[in-house]
């Protein structure tokens, strides 16, 4: 129902004259209010590791766009090899931070060995062409899709909506 101006002026001069009666909920809720007060909750995730779990796919993400740009400026025979040793040692090094937190899904070592047969595709192609500049950007992107991987598959559950 659509009020006009002074329908709407009328019915608030009404309702403030009428006396006022306190508004009672339908049920009490205060037994529900005290229990939530008194009984512990399970303790959402620490703050500390919602945000060290952040800050290592930051950090992850910074170091690839840095070794992207670091290794694009390197001769073209050395890059491919310093990219791979340096995404090894990220890759193995999240492996070891995470062998103890369980994965959130069941596949993700299968996805990851589809990237590995990217990688090595992508590798056996730079034997050809060492030079060729789209090719070590491939390479980077599989690198970078492997941690990302890692890091989501990983990652704590406040990302989940």
């Amino acid at each position: 129902m659509k009020m006009n101006k002074p329908d709407f002026e009328q019915f608030l001069t009404q309702s403030l004259q009428q006396p006022q009666h306190p508004i009672a909920p339908e049920k009490d809720l205060w037994p529900g209010i005290e229990r939530a007060i008194t009984v512990p909750h399970k303790a959402p995730l620490k703050a500390s590791h919602r945000y060290s779990t952040l800050i290592a796919v930051v950090a992850c993400s910074a170091a690839t766009l840095l070794a992207i740009q670091l290794f694009m400026n390197q001769p073209k025979s050395q890059s491919m090899l310093a990219m791979s040793d340096y995404f090894t040692k990220q890759k193995q090094g999240l492996l070891v931070q995470y062998q103890n937190q369980p994965a959130l899904t069941d596949n993700w070592q299968q996805q990851l060995n589809e990237l590995e047969e990217a990688e090595v595709a992508i590798k056996q192609a730079l034997e050809n062409e060492p030079e060729n500049p789209a090719l070590l950007k491939m390479l980077a992107q599989v690198y970078q899709q492997q941690l990302d991987l890692i890091n989501k598959v990983h990652a704590p559950k406040w990302q989940q909506i």
